[in-house]
């Protein structure tokens, strides 16, 4: 098959396809209404009725912070039904258009001023993600042959949308309910989605060629999760081993407490058949060293877990902190509290390209680079960044309130982690991941984003009974420790995947 994008010149832009502009664009306006929701969720629900954008839930910082962990988790394990409905039934392209649309709605909803509005749209969104996130990513490599050099370049341009949506939600949305209230902030998240939608519909033209259902399923690349099922019946130990994970979950819910201990109920009956699904591919390899790669891919994602459950106490805890306990007037005015996460997005662009030539000129003077290293190093760096926060900290419990340097010192820490563990952890999948369970790993991959999130809501609903200082240290001494240990296994490691990692690698986005 001829690359899309040399067979018709015309739709070229700066050396790459068209296509890949109107995926930008659609995934810009995309995470502009995501991260511009996110930046305001725990603050709406915490909101009492007197609040000065208006009333909010009312609810306990606890509460808002257990539903935060939630939302974020379902959000990104979503992303597996979501491929699989792509690959099996509407392709990506119908996916990603049912997902945005979804999301326009529940944007939508949400700017209606009622308690059910509420949690209608965050299942909406919830859903929509689940749809797009996984797929438009597919779409945007699916522009590009198998071997196309300028493959890596094209998904960087597609990351700096994801991110510059972000800095432009961050920047704004605080403004927008200053002057407006919650909700206003809410339905101009509805509005860049449907920007988002415009764009993808009326770039339809450039997408002849991405995204289409395949006419005929390859079982090579695509391995039937029912098969792997049947599998599991007929292997009594693994089976034993799945019934009695099943029977501790079901059990768990007459011993946890809390309104949402039904849904722990739930995420663990789902842990227990995902572990079964995982041991069943393990046994379906066919080679020792497919079975070695498999085991260490299984512990990666330990690693992405242990790191967004640090890194996304930026949507939840920390925006709390920055809400109720930080000094933010600057040169007479009050900055407002979403703008901080705006960080993130802004170091991001400033200081993507440095990172990634440090490690490119280590690489270059043979020393140690590897996929593992980065991501531990990466886990390192964010988690040091929570010292500032211990700092912010200590400055409350004296002066009663904390300098906003503490914030921004560590946002740029959690910004240089996530560049040096982040590009690289999906790229280390797609080297790893035996090919017919390819899809199925990068759902996972996705899953593992999302328990992460799960528990940084669990943390951050500790800091009402541990207080914010015990929080933030044991975030810090825990991810240094975390990444310490998988740099003292980093050899045996490396041994178990087989020259993996001479693969050339893929850029690809989060």
């Amino acid at each position: 098959m001829s690359n899309p994008a040399s067979a018709a010149p015309s739709k070229n832009l700066f050396g790459h396809p068209m296509g890949l502009y109107v995926l930008f664009f659609t995934e810009m306006w995309e995470r502009f209404s995501y991260y511009g929701m996110r930046a305001i969720l725990v603050m709406y629900i915490v909101a009492g009725a007197d609040h000065d954008y208006g009333p909010g839930m009312g609810w306990t910082e606890k509460e808002a912070l257990m539903l935060y962990g939630w939302y974020v988790m379902l959000v990104y394990v979503m992303s597996i039904p979501g491929g699989i409905l792509a690959d099996k039934l509407l392709g990506q392209k119908k996916a990603v258009m049912l997902g945005a649309s979804i999301l326009v709605a529940g944007h939508g909803v949400l700017a209606v001023d009622a308690s059910w509005a509420f949690f209608t749209g965050l299942a909406l969104i919830v859903l929509g993600v689940g749809m797009l996130k996984p797929n438009i990513s597919t779409m945007v490599g699916g522009l590009y042959e198998k071997g196309d050099i300028r493959r890596d370049k094209g998904f960087s341009i597609f990351y700096i949308g994801i991110n510059l949506g972000s800095l432009l939600a961050t920047s704004f949305i605080g403004l927008v309910i200053w002057k407006w209230g919650w909700h206003a902030g809410f339905g101009m998240a509805g509005i860049a989605m449907l920007l988002g939608l415009l764009v993808y519909v009326f770039g339809q033209k450039y997408l002849t060629s991405v995204g289409n259902k395949p006419r005929t399923l390859n079982e090579e690349s695509d391995a039937s999760i029912g098969k792997l099922f049947m599998n599991l019946l007929r292997s009594p130990l693994h089976l034993i081993i799945v019934v009695v994970l099943l029977i501790g979950s079901i059990l768990s819910g007459f011993w946890l407490e809390g309104i949402d201990k039904w849904g722990y109920v739930a995420l663990f009956v789902f842990i227990s058949m995902f572990v079964g699904l995982m041991m069943m591919i393990y046994k379906d390899l066919e080679s020792q060293i497919m079975k070695d790669r498999y085991v260490v891919l299984l512990l990666s994602f330990l690693i992405v877990v242990v790191f967004w459950g640090a890194f996304e106490q930026a949507g939840g805890l920390m925006t709390l902190y920055t809400e109720t306990k930080t000094n933010r007037i600057l040169f007479g005015m009050t900055i407002p509290t979403p703008m901080f996460q705006g960080l993130n997005a802004g170091f991001i662009l400033l200081l993507a390209v440095w990172i990634a030539n440090i490690w490119a000129k280590r690489n270059l003077k043979g020393k140690e680079a590897s996929s593992l290293f980065k991501m531990a190093i990466g886990t390192i760096i964010m988690g040091s960044g929570f010292v500032f926060m211990v700092f912010a900290s200590m400055e409350y419990e004296k002066y009663g309130s904390s300098s906003m340097i503490w914030l921004v010192l560590a946002y740029l820490f959690h910004t240089i982690g996530e560049l040096s563990s982040s590009p690289v952890s999906l790229s280390f999948i797609t080297k790893l991941a035996p090919a017919k369970y390819a899809s199925l790993m990068m759902g996972a991959y996705f899953a593992a984003t999302g328990f992460g999130g799960k528990v940084a809501g669990i943390i951050g609903e500790k800091s009402s009974s541990l207080g914010e200082y015990t929080i933030f240290i044991g975030i810090t001494v825990f991810t240094i420790i975390f990444g310490l240990l998988v740099i003292a296994l980093l050899k045996p490691l490396k041994r178990l995947t087989h020259g993996a990692e001479g693969l050339s690698e893929v850029s690809a986005p989060e």
